[in-house]
């Protein structure tokens, strides 16, 4: 069966006054009908630039895709005109951004967006809708700005169907994060890219949020990206998960063998830094140095410099991904030898 995404050997480069910065270096990313996928990581890591490159909304220039590719369910993204990228965003690819400060345009009502939205998904399937076939313009309209209410009331927004009348300005920051996640998943698309959808919401709404992703992940048989610095989240959340570091993926594999018994050094290190209800004050480790300034990356292994194992050799090449479990694969060259981690 044919992978509902599929991201092989994947290289950005991001140009700059200051030089060409190697932001995604070989990500290489399998995702099923079904699976939701966690990717985490620390800031600066590729995460959100991954979940963009499969909306092909990375701004070219100054992205630049020298090696790879991003196929939907066998259809090469990074081949496409714009145009028939565009027909894929919000009905095959749907995206929950970051920041709903800038992606909601505040010149419209919030019911306006979510109809166009809704409509333009409906052009291509008219399930969407749930009109009859031949409906004129206004019952189209009205059917897409129904489903626009249904989908806020959906993701907690109250008094749903009336505040579809306001503007952005008139809504709280998590409320504005609500509409993207209803714009999102209005058009009920084959793949969801969520970058981080729950940040600015307050834990009850966040635990709807997850609850309304994972629901419709069953119901229409779609796959997710849940781009996330929550390990908790992905725990609860998510089937799989994959780590990055500095443009790599250095584990991945279902939540359980990954969170439950860890291989890589920066994905114990992530691990030990999460409290815990025996965590002493003043106890909790840390992870020594930052990511290392991509312009300038060190040779070989990317975390090297920060890892505790690390050897001479590590700086040779870059690690490639061997299987440690059944569909858990990691890249160090020192996989082999780690003892399990007694407080995973």
């Amino acid at each position: 069966m044919t992978a509902l995404l599929e991201i092989r050997d994947l290289h950005l480069h991001m140009s700059s006054y200051e030089g060409h910065a190697h932001v995604l270096n070989g990500i290489n990313l399998t995702v099923k009908r079904g699976e939701i996928w966690g990717l985490v990581g620390e800031s600066g890591c590729g995460k959100s630039l991954t979940g963009l490159s499969v909306s092909r909304l990375a701004t070219s220039p100054p992205a630049t895709y020298s090696k790879g590719k991003i196929l939907l369910e066998g259809t090469d993204l990074l081949s496409l005109a714009p145009r028939q990228m565009q027909k894929l965003r919000g009905k095959r690819i749907g995206m929950i951004f970051q920041d709903p400060t800038t992606n909601l345009n505040p010149a419209f009502r919030i019911g306006e967006q979510l109809t166009d939205v809704a409509l333009a998904a409906a052009s291509q399937d008219d399930t969407i809708l749930d009109c009859p076939p031949g409906s004129g313009k206004r019952t189209r309209r009205s059917a897409a700005l129904r489903l626009a209410g249904e989908m806020l009331a959906k993701v907690g927004i109250p008094n749903a169907h009336a505040r579809l009348s306001s503007y952005p300005h008139e809504f709280s920051g998590g409320m504005r994060q609500r509409v993207l996640i209803a714009m999102a998943m209005i058009g009920r698309p084959d793949l969801l890219i969520a970058d981080e959808p729950t940040t600015a919401l307050d834990v009850s709404v966040q635990a709807q949020i997850l609850k309304q992703i994972k629901s419709n992940v069953a119901e229409y048989h779609m796959g997710v990206v849940l781009i996330t610095h929550n390990l908790g989240v992905v725990a609860q959340t998510c089937s799989h998960v994959a780590v990055m570091y500095a443009g790599n993926i250095v584990e991945s594999g279902p939540v359980g063998a990954v969170i439950g018994d860890p291989v890589h050094p920066y994905t114990r290190a992530l691990i030990s830094a999460i409290p815990t209800k025996n965590t002493k004050r003043g106890a909790l480790k840390g992870l020594a140095g930052t990511v290392p300034n991509l312009l300038q990356p060190p040779a070989g292994c990317r975390f090297a410099p920060r890892c505790a194992f690390a050897q001479p050799a590590c700086s040779n090449s870059t690690p490639l991904p061997e299987p440690v479990g059944t569909d858990h694969s990691v890249a160090c060259i020192r996989a082999a030898e780690m003892e399990p981690m007694t407080n995973a």
